[in-house]
């Protein structure tokens, strides 16, 4: 047992620090502009009792990307194929990019997911036919989904704003990062592709909270 423990004590004094696991590192998910679709507004697209077609599961447990996409309408111009996320929900709702905003000719509110009074709508475009919204249009707030018991671990507590790090070439801060600590969440990190993109960040990076 001794020159096990000697053995493993000589690698981990060679190993780079950035390669030793921290279990202060949260995983980042990357958003694209998507979709979540009420049953009425699915019907009017796709035709009548139509369901969704899994394609992926996504990291929050129980959604998942479906294969049906749709066409965004709005008073300046359209967007087309964007990705509908499932399963349905209570009400519609379209996340897109803040240059997005200049193509459709919307102004997009700044919210969380779910939060949608006062937000404006658009036209939904599909093989079936279009649904009219008369609000559900947001930019959604960069956020961090986890467990309320990884919250605790972390020092944090549901819907507390706090600042996050990157590292990397182009890494950086970003302040104003919502914690979500819900039941059956998945630990990651949200931010849209215009964020990302801005950080470099692609698929692997993972963020710290900074105390």
């Amino acid at each position: 047992m001794e020159d096990y423990e000697v053995i493993l004590n000589a690698i981990m004094a060679h190993l780079n620090p950035e390669d030793v696991p921290n279990d202060d590192s949260i995983p980042v998910g990357i958003s694209n502009r998507h979709i979540h679709l009420s049953q009425a507004a699915l019907e009017k697209l796709f035709g009548n009792h139509y369901q969704l077609t899994k394609l992926k599961d996504l990291s929050q447990p129980g959604q998942y990307a479906c294969k049906e996409c749709v066409t965004l309408a709005g008073p300046k111009g359209v967007i087309e194929k964007v990705r509908i996320l499932g399963p349905v929900r209570a009400e519609t709702q379209v996340e897109i990019l803040q240059s997005d905003t200049f193509k459709l000719g919307v102004k997009g509110a700044l919210r969380l997911s779910g939060d949608l009074d006062g937000t404006p709508g658009l036209t939904l475009i599909g093989p079936n036919g279009a649904f009219e919204m008369a609000k559900g249009v947001i930019i959604a707030k960069r956020h961090i989904h986890m467990l309320p018991e990884e919250a605790e671990r972390f020092g944090v507590t549901d819907g507390q704003v706090v600042t996050i790090d990157f590292a990397g070439e182009r890494g950086g801060s970003l302040n104003n990062v919502v914690i979500r600590a819900t039941a059956n969440s998945g630990l990651e990190c949200h931010i849209d592709t215009e964020e990302a993109n801005a950080l470099g960040v692609t698929p692997g990076t993972t963020i710290k909270i900074r105390n």
